[in-house]
């Protein structure tokens, strides 16, 4: 896919962390973007200084995920990649301290991470297929956001895990469905990056954490990810795959 002043471009979760990263390389490469998150004072200081579009978009209601993709593409015009990165990382274990997980939070972990995702890609992928074929007779590119842990849970991560696990077996089928019609579906499994979440951790924690990656030993960089989604957009020959994007780290039990 030739990303360009052309190429309209979805976000969900854009207004921090790996979201953000991603709407200012897409922005960059010239494509209109549209910012879909809850934040609404966040997503609309990164829509200013970006020249992005924001929509107030709750991914966990399906209704309000149709709308704002709807009203992004009456701006710019049917979305030809959407990138999925809101999500949680609730930190709870099976029984801690001889009770068990609460189950409102493994449900809204499952809400926002898994069905969050489901929403944007699917209501997003309904347009591309209805859409015009471009080069090589592609229509859109779905980049969804799983985590390593998807393979290597942690303890505490009994929640996030089997939401970010789903993620990644959908990937196959989702890319099944949609090849027919010129749609490719790719999931990224990114390892320790310098998102929000870790970046309130005191600097030598983060330090710490990333001693534990063999090479590069250090926090990822969120810019690292919008570069792997671009090239996901390139190269037409990425569908089905669960890429990790973690320096090669297996995570340990804790």
């Amino acid at each position: 896919m030739h990303l360009s002043d052309t190429t309209p471009v979805l976000v969900s979760g854009g207004a921090s962390g790996l979201g953000e990263a991603v709407v200012r390389r897409m922005r960059k490469a010239g494509c209109p973007v549209a910012i879909l998150d809850l934040d609404e004072a966040r997503g609309a200081a990164v829509a200013e200084a970006t020249g992005a579009l924001f929509r107030r978009c709750d991914v966990t209601d399906a209704a309000n995920v149709r709308d704002a993709i709807a009203g992004a593409r009456a701006t710019h015009g049917t979305a030809r990649l959407a990138v999925t990165c809101a999500g949680i990382a609730p930190g709870a274990k099976t029984v801690g301290k001889g009770v068990a997980h609460d189950p409102d939070l493994f449900a809204r972990a499952i809400s926002i991470n898994l069905l969050g995702v489901f929403h944007v890609a699917s209501i997003a992928a309904e347009a591309m297929v209805a859409a015009d074929e471009m080069e090589g007779g592609e229509r859109g590119v779905i980049v969804n956001t799983a985590s390593v842990a998807a393979f290597e849970g942690q303890i505490g991560q009994v929640a996030y895990a089997a939401s970010k696990g789903a993620v990644a077996a959908m990937t196959l089928p989702m890319a099944r469905d949609l090849a027919r019609d010129g749609v490719r579906v790719v999931s990224i499994a990114p390892g320790l990056f310098k998102t929000p979440l870790l970046e309130g951790l005191p600097q030598e924690v983060q330090d710490s954490l990333g001693q534990t990656v063999p090479f590069p030993s250090r926090l990822g960089d969120p810019a690292e990810f919008a570069m792997l989604v671009q090239h996901i957009a390139r190269n037409a020959m990425l569908n089905g795959e669960v890429i990790r994007l973690d320096g090669a780290i297996r995570m340990a039990a804790r």
